[in-house]
Parts: structure tokens; C-alpha cells; sequence
């Protein structure tokens, strides 16, 4: 299980280096609420791939005027043709970031995250 490596680019001049991590069959990641983190994911690899992130702690929400709570346990699915890459601000998805979380489906797709 690999950890997603984070990229800090506050202190950053001009071009930088970002460092990627090549995922495999179940990963993580640390997600900072309301710190404007981006995840890209990259499928170098032949085939369509989906990616799903999953909060061990996202549940149910229950949101203002809705009238009833939507399950979010089932994650948050990243469908990644091959050759595609995608990017996700995290903050859009917080609901589904709640406690320890797998990045699954992924085995191949190489990421990163900004911040």
C-alpha cells in the first residue's frame, strides 16, 4: 500500500518538480480539510481504468434543503480512460474523505497531489 506523495508549491519560484507515485491495488492519501489540495491521476496504462476513493469514516450526508440523507459509502468514483489524466480538488469531495482512506481500482495509474 503506497502513500500518495504531496507536493508543497507555496514556496515555489517558476517550474518545479512534482513527485508522482505509481499506485497499485489499494493506496492512501492525507487530505487537510480547506487546504486547496489537487489530486491528479494519470492512466499510462492500456485499458479504462475506475478509481475509487473512499473515506473509512463517509457515510450518509445530510444536505441543507435536500429533505433526506444520501449515502456516500460507496466512495467516489474516477472513471480514467486509458491514456487520460484527470485532476479532483479535494475540498469538492470532502464528504467522501472522512477517516483513513482507499484510493482502490487504481493498480497502474501513477498520481500526485498538490497543495
Amino acid at each position: 500500500m503506497a502513500t500518495i506523495a504531496q507536493t508543497t508549491i507555496a514556496d515555489k519560484l517558476g517550474a518545479f518538480t512534482v513527485t508522482e507515485t505509481t499506485l497499485g491495488a489499494s493506496d492512501t492519501f492525507a487530505y487537510a480539510r480547506g487546504s486547496n489540495q489537487r489530486l491528479t491521476l494519470r492512466n499510462p496504462t492500456a485499458g479504462s481504468l475506475t478509481v475509487k476513493i473512499d473515506g473509512a469514516g463517509s457515510t450518509t450526508i445530510a444536505p441543507q434543503g435536500y429533505g433526506q440523507t444520501l449515502d456516500v459509502s460507496g466512495g467516489y468514483d474516477i472513471v480514467l480512460p486509458a491514456g487520460a489524466m484527470k485532476c479532483v480538488n479535494l475540498d469538492k469531495i470532502s464528504v467522501w474523505l472522512d477517516g483513513v482512506i482507499a484510493v482502490t481500482g487504481a493498480a497502474g495509474v501513477v498520481a500526485s497531489i498538490v497543495v
